[in-house]
């Protein structure tokens, strides 16, 4: 690409698995002008050696300390490849679900924003209603059979739903928010766009992030 085609957006989608942010990834890939690349949770954890899965997609509770040395490598190799793919000219969507929620905090997220510094990141955060995450969760998506934790037979919410409701939107800090409960993919997608078109905010959402302390 010329320097003059070089003017990548970032869009980081971030919230609770089922939440809708890979539909809403594949809507801006399949709807946007120019290329779009994935760099979400499931392409990091595709090139993720088995032993060290669920990589980013780590959940909630510090079940695995075992795993949070590298972790924090993993997200901040992922956050250096989004900053190498705008720097030439190649517009990221990355579906994410970042907490801090570990055996002791990490302060990844403040660490990934700061890696982003200078370049033109929308942080979106997808909400969707427990009850329609569960909803999802009782549908099988192929290739993922039992990857997802489903309610009891009195429609108890597992206590790992829960935490990643309540942990994956901290500190809540974005550029723009969307329910997925109320808004397909496209419309969704379309949103996004007319933020873009708008203009990110400034300071935006990652710089806000990245000056936390």
């Amino acid at each position: 690409m010329t320097e003059e085609t070089l003017a990548a957006q970032i869009v980081i989608l971030n919230g609770a698995p089922r939440s809708g942010k890979s539909s809403i990834a594949k809507a801006i890939q399949g709807e946007f002008d120019g290329p779009w690349v994935n760099l979400g949770v499931d392409a990091y954890n595709g090139m993720t050696p088995e032993r060290y899965l669920p990589g980013v997609g780590l959940r909630p509770g510090g079940e695995r300390p075992d795993l949070e040395e590298v972790v924090p490598f993993f997200y901040a190799a992922l956050y250096e490849s989004i900053a190498i793919h705008a720097g030439l000219g190649l517009n990221v969507v990355a579906d994410v679900g970042h907490h801090d929620s570990y055996s002791q905090p990490l302060g990844i997220l403040v660490d990934c924003a700061r890696r982003l510094e200078g370049l033109p990141v929308l942080f979106v955060g997808v909400r969707c209603p427990i009850e329609t995450i569960m909803k999802r969760r009782a549908v099988e998506v192929p290739g993922r059979e039992g990857l997802y934790a489903q309610g009891d037979e009195n429609g108890a919410v597992p206590e790992p739903v829960l935490r990643w409701q309540e942990e994956v939107h901290v500190p809540g800090i974005y550029d723009l928010e969307l329910d997925t409960s109320v808004m397909t993919p496209l419309e969704c997608a379309e949103a996004i766009r007319q933020k873009l078109d708008i203009g990110i905010p400034s300071p935006s959402a990652f710089e806000r992030i990245a000056g936390e302390r």
